[in-house]
């Protein structure tokens, strides 16, 4: 796939787009990435992006048409994703989709804003990565690629590297990983992990994945009490 990253800061994906996974997704032919300087596509000799906001306020707001411009430019017909703190949290289940793209574009904002037209006529969807505020979207877009390409057929060794993540099987967390040595200042690996016992080291493992998910990530699972009141809700909305 080509991955197409629209950012102020082209310089900033040098290195991790040559790095690890992703860059060995790129010298095998798997993934092909594309930065695009957002300057390139400015109208004026100080390759202006950013200007005051209507009704004023403190802080910058990027400009529309370089954006516009820029994607108009690229050969994609895959989704355009503006990385923005308003946006959907991503997910596992949204790098599985967007692996199956077979291109992807992300805008990189920056300053206090990107012209909201960018968003409602130019982008796909908004995608922020939780709920805090970055300096712009360029973490967000490595994050993004980095977690698309290594889902990519062949970008690992083998699928269960991939299968056996968090979040990959029914959204569990993964369960805990031991190595040699067997004992490391008194904490021992577990029994069951050196039995040899298949059947009971993956009983072992999908108990601790929902140990886990239960004690890390508790909202990973539907709260009985939410289940029993969206039925309820629904059965009064019947009789009415």
């Amino acid at each position: 796939m080509k991955i197409n990253i629209v950012t102020i800061f082209p310089e900033f994906f040098e290195a991790p787009l040559s790095t690890s996974i992703p860059g060995r997704v790129r010298e095998k032919g798997l993934a092909e990435y594309a930065v695009v300087n957002l300057r390139d596509f400015t109208h004026d000799r100080h390759k202006t992006v950013d200007d005051t906001p209507y009704g004023g306020g403190a802080g910058m707001v990027m400009k529309p048409e370089p954006f516009f411009d820029a994607v108009e430019s690229l050969d994609r017909s895959g989704p355009v994703i503006l990385l923005s703190a308003r946006g959907r949290p991503f997910r596992h289940q949204d790098a599985v989709r967007l692996s199956l793209q077979p291109d992807l574009t992300l805008l990189c904002g920056h300053y206090k804003d990107v012209d909201q037209r960018v968003a409602d006529h130019l982008a796909s969807e908004e995608i922020s990565m939780g709920d805090f505020v970055l300096s712009g979207g360029e973490l967000g877009a490595l994050v993004i690629t980095d977690a698309v390409v290594r889902l990519l057929p062949g970008a690992l060794g083998d699928h269960e590297s991939a299968s056996s993540d968090s979040f990959y099987e029914e959204g569990v967390l993964s369960p805990p990983s031991y190595t040699r040595p067997a004992e490391y200042r008194g904490h021992k690996v577990p029994e069951v992990l050196q039995s040899g016992d298949h059947a009971r080291i993956q009983a072992w493992r999908e108990q601790e994945a929902q140990r886990l998910t239960l004690e890390q990530r508790p909202d990973l699972f539907p709260s009985t009490e939410d289940e029993e009141g969206h039925e309820e809700g629904h059965e009064e909305g019947q009789k009415e």
